[in-house]
């Protein structure tokens, strides 16, 4: 961008860019908002059907491979769970009262990998893993794939390479289930990922690459090296089907949760769901299956750091993947490692545009007030990013009025459903816990 004529152009266009910068919390209603889907979606429900059966297939190795799945017979998957206590929290933090339920999806707690990125990041590793068996005779979607537990197996897949750019936690994903496979796994990751994080990740044998710049460059760094070797698959972030398609697969689960705790998602009974945002890969395909599943009846907020609001940015204005939060002059810099991303994908930004309710910015400091109630009102521990989620009720109920009323939502709260998506924490060591459990941190 042309700095300052172009800047100024674009706050004339939307007003709402001077809040960002000033930095305050914003809330972003998209205007776009449809409640039917398009039908020129660059990827369809059946895909997401697939997805799910895929993993299906693969739960008796994922079993063997990881132990703690087996009470889940090797299905990756987290419960659903209201939080009084911190209902309460975030009603006094918000001077407001929260009408209907707070339930939490405990992401956090996703066995193998700790985070939402289990799913989509696994899912991807499996995938590649079904395809190159497959076409090498060593496998067919007719066995029982616990044969892909062997030494054999680990030798066959040790000649292929896979390799991912990430903040933190689709690494840890990608790594550990690539690994466990017997892949050479590659991790390009950015300055804002943790030192425990790559630390794990070369426990397990994983190459890690560290860059001093933002999480683009790692990706598009690690893009192009894999591009030169026809015996590596790399993992895009930015615009992969196949991580969106697994991410997608949790709406199928939340829909049986919901059910099996008789929670009704019906036109007197709206669904709101906050979640985190980065790149929008994760919290894109959850929301695309819920809007597949639910429809009208369900209002998605992404939720981002106040100086990495690149979805929110990226979608306002049209632009996606053509704008950063640098061209704003935010810094991109923010504790919410997994969140610090200064530009959106694009193919998640396009196909929010008649999914997404709207987005919102949380500071910091509320990330972490929100952390040390999580874990002394619910004996929950979450990592910083994950409690972006938890502002989203507090902002819509603060300054969505006007949404509310435009979609006849004000007489239907009483009855409403609202689901926070806790996107990673059980892998976070004791150390990293006590620190941030401890930190106090300004703006």
């Amino acid at each position: 961008m042309n700095k300052n004529k172009e800047l100024n152009n674009l706050i004339h266009k939307f007003p709402l860019i001077l809040q960002m910068i000033e930095p305050t919390n914003v809330l972003w209603i998209n205007p776009n908002l449809n409640k039917n889907l398009r039908n020129d979606v660059s990827i369809t429900f059946d895909e997401v059907i697939e997805a799910e059966e895929r993993l299906k297939r693969f739960a008796p190795f994922i079993e063997l491979a990881f132990p703690e799945t087996k009470n889940s017979k090797g299905i990756i998957e987290s419960d659903l769970k209201e939080i009084h206590e911190m209902k309460k929290f975030m009603e006094g933090v918000g001077g407001i009262t929260i009408p209907g339920k707070i339930m939490q999806k405990c992401d956090y707690a996703l066995p193998i990998s700790g985070s939402i990125k289990a799913r989509g990041g696994i899912y991807e590793v499996l995938k590649h893993a079904e395809k190159l068996a497959i076409e090498h005779g060593l496998l067919s979607i007719d066995e029982n794939y616990a044969k892909l537990f062997t030494e054999e197996m680990k030798h066959f897949y040790s000649k292929y390479k896979i390799a991912v750019g990430s903040t933190g936690n689709l690494g840890l994903s990608i790594g550990i289930m690539g690994a466990s496979l017997g892949f050479k796994v590659t991790v390009h990751m950015s300055q804002d990922a943790k030192e425990w994080k790559k630390k794990l990740l070369r426990s397990k044998g994983v190459e890690v690459i560290e860059y001093e710049n933002d999480y683009s460059l790692a990706v598009e760094e690690g893009r192009k090296q894999a591009a030169n070797d026809p015996m590596c698959h790399f993992v895009d972030d930015e615009n992969s089907k196949d991580l969106f398609a697994g991410y997608a697969v949790s709406s199928l689960r939340v829909k049986e949760q919901l059910q099996e705790q008789n929670i009704a998602v019906d036109e007197e009974h709206p669904l709101f769901v906050y979640l985190p945002c980065g790149v929008g890969g994760g919290p894109g395909g959850v929301a695309y299956g819920l809007k597949e599943i639910y429809g009208s009846h369900v209002h998605i907020f992404f939720g981002e750091p106040i100086q990495s609001p690149c979805m929110l940015l990226g979608m306002m204005t049209g632009l996606h993947d053509e704008i950063s939060v640098n061209d704003i002059g935010l810094t991109n810099i923010t504790e919410a490692d997994g969140l610090a991303v200064g530009r959106p994908s694009k193919f998640v930004g396009k196909l929010m545009e008649e999914i997404l309710s709207g987005c919102y910015t949380v500071e910091d400091k509320f990330l972490f007030k929100s952390l040390r109630a999580m874990y002394e009102q619910e004996h929950i521990f979450m990592e910083p990013s994950a409690h972006a989620g938890v502002y989203g009720p507090i902002i819509l109920l603060s300054k969505g009025s006007k949404y509310l009323s435009d979609n006849n939502l004000n007489y239907k709260m009483q009855n409403a459903t609202h689901l926070i998506w806790s996107t990673g924490g059980n892998m976070v060591p004791e150390e990293q816990r006590q620190y941030y459990l401890s930190k106090e941190i300004e703006n």
